[in-house]
Parts: structure tokens; C-alpha cells; sequence
């Protein structure tokens, strides 16, 4: 079943991410993994955050299961390149979500 890791965050002041963009595609794709959207924060556009601030950047990836994602994070090929995520960027929000049909299995009670 498909995995979405939704991330979140703010870019720090220095080339880090730079750096783990140009290697991420191939490693994420390496495992099965696509990134399916990037998204820069529209201010305008953005409704009540509630109680947490808007990141400036999204990316979301679909992997084909848990495992694949979990294969990427430990890869000891790419021990180099989550520290470069970790350092370029701020406020980083990572959640992981399962692909759902739709949402009548969450809403019964």
C-alpha cells in the first residue's frame, strides 16, 4: 500500500539543501519513491495555520510502502545526504501518511 511523506519546512540560510536536492531524486527513486508535488508557501492563499506557522517549502513523495521508505532512510549509501536535509533547512515538519481510498474508514465511529 502507498506511503505519502509529507515534508514540510523552511530553508536555512546556506547551500545544504541545495546540495541534497541534486542528489535526493535519484536516491528517493532508488527505493521506489516519486515525488509527486513541491510546493512554495502563497501567503495570500494560505487560510488560518492554526496553531502552527507555514513552512516556506512542501514536498511530497508517494513511495510504494513502508518499506521502501524505511529502505531509503537507512541506506547506508546516502549516510551523507540526510545530514545535508537536516542542515538546510529549519522548522521541518515529516509526516507519513497511508493511501486511503477515501475517508468513510476514519469517519465511522
Amino acid at each position: 500500500m502507498s506511503l505519502y511523506a509529507l515534508n514540510l519546512f523552511d530553508l536555512a540560510d546556506n547551500d545544504d539543501y541545495l546540495a541534497y536536492s541534486r542528489r535526493s531524486v535519484a536516491a528517493v527513486g532508488k527505493h521506489g519513491g516519486k515525488v509527486i508535488a513541491l510546493g512554495r508557501l502563497d501567503a495570500d492563499a494560505t487560510p488560518d495555520p492554526g496553531d502552527t506557522p507555514p513552512r516556506q517549502v512542501m514536498v511530497l513523495v508517494e513511495w510504494p510502502d513502508r518499506a521502501a521508505f524505511d529502505a531509503f532512510q537507512r541506506d547506508p549509501e546516502h549516510h551523507d545526504l540526510h545530514p545535508l536535509r537536516r542542515n538546510g533547512t529549519r522548522s521541518y515538519l515529516w509526516w507519513a501518511y497511508e493511501r486511503l481510498a477515501d475517508l468513510r474508514p476514519l469517519l465511522k465511529r
